[in-house]
C-alpha cells in the first residue's frame, strides 16, 4: 500500500523558496496533474487510519486539502467544510492567524459549531502552523476533534496534539520517504 504515493514523492521536482526546500507534488500542489489512482490510494489509506466513529464533519484547509476531503466525504457520506483563506463574513465565522515556513495570513472557519465531532484532513504538515491555526479555530467553535490525518508528514512538527500521517518524509535536494504508516 502507498506505492504510488511513495514513488510520486521520491521523484517529484524541487524548488527553493528563500532557504526553504519546497517539493512540488500533485497531491500538495495540484501540478502537473493529479492522478485519480493516487487520490484513491491516499483516501483509502486515510479511511483505514481514521477513527470516524460518530464524526459529524470532515474539516479541510484551502486549497490542497479540498480534493482529499471531497473524496473522503464521498466515500464516507460525512459532510465536509473548508477553512478558507478569505472571509465570507457569515454569522459565527471564526478568524485565526496562520504562519508557516513560507507564508502567513488569516484563515476563516465557517460551518462548525459547538458539540460537532470532526476529523481534520490535510495534504501535508511541515511546520504545523496551518494545523495549529485550524485547531485553535475548532477550539473556539467548541468542536471536538476526533482525529487528524495528514497525507505527508515532513519532519516532526508539533501541532499541539497527536496526529496520523500516511508517510513521513525528509527533504534535502530531493524527497526521501523515511516511514510508511500503513
Amino acid at each position: 500500500m502507498l506505492d504510488r504515493l511513495v514513488t510520486s514523492l521520491e521523484t517529484c521536482p524541487m524548488i527553493k523558496r528563500g532557504d526553504y526546500n519546497y517539493f512540488i507534488h500533485p497531491l500538495t500542489d495540484g501540478v502537473p496533474i493529479i492522478d485519480p489512482a493516487l487520490l484513491r490510494e491516499v483516501c483509502t489509506g486515510m479511511v483505514k487510519m481514521l477513527d470516524l466513529t460518530g464524526v459529524d464533519k470532515i474539516v479541510v484547509v484551502e486549497a490542497m486539502g479540498i480534493h482529499i476531503g471531497s473524496i473522503l466525504s464521498s466515500m464516507t457520506d460525512i459532510p465536509m467544510t473548508i477553512m478558507r483563506k478569505r472571509t465570507y463574513k457569515l454569522p459565527g465565522e471564526i478568524a485565526v492567524h496562520q504562519t508557516t515556513g513560507y507564508s502567513k495570513g488569516e484563515l476563516y472557519l465557517n460551518g462548525v459549531y459547538k458539540g460537532d465531532r470532526v476529523v481534520i484532513i490535510d495534504d501535508v504538515v511541515s511546520t504545523g502552523g496551518t494545523m495549529r491555526a485550524l485547531l485553535q479555530a475548532l477550539k473556539i467553535a467548541g468542536a471536538e476533534v476526533a482525529d487528524v490525518c495528514i497525507a505527508v508528514q515532513r519532519g516532526d512538527p508539533d501541532i499541539g496534539r497527536p496526529y496520523k500521517s500516511l508517510v513521513k518524509i525528509e527533504v534535502t535536494d530531493k524527497v526521501y520517504v523515511v516511514e510508511r504508516h500503513l
